[in-house]
């Protein structure tokens, strides 16, 4: 188990779990080790809704008005090909 990028400053919580749930950890997850597992879980959980929000923001940002030459599977296949041999020859074009 990998320590969270960031526990240079460290804080006690109170937080409040479902029975189920911290006896499924308690079986798992030794008793030294919880802290740094439970800072994991957030900051994998934080990273997903971060993720989401800036999804959710460019929501809209590409429309077909915009890039009329990707409207249909084979043009986007075209462009991916094409692409695809522009790194083959180790260049860009």
């Amino acid at each position: 188990m990998s320590k969270p990028s960031s526990v240079a400053v460290q804080r006690k919580v109170t937080v409040t779990l479902p029975e189920e749930l911290l006896a499924q950890m308690d079986a798992r997850i030794p008793s030294r080790q919880r802290s740094i597992f439970i800072a994991t879980a957030i900051e994998t959980q934080l990273a997903i809704v971060e993720q989401q929000a800036a999804l959710e923001a460019a929501a809209g940002a590409w429309t077909d008005d915009n890039h009329p030459d990707m409207l249909g599977e084979a043009d986007i296949d075209a462009w991916l090909n094409h692409l695809r041999q522009t790194w083959a020859r180790g260049g860009s074009e």
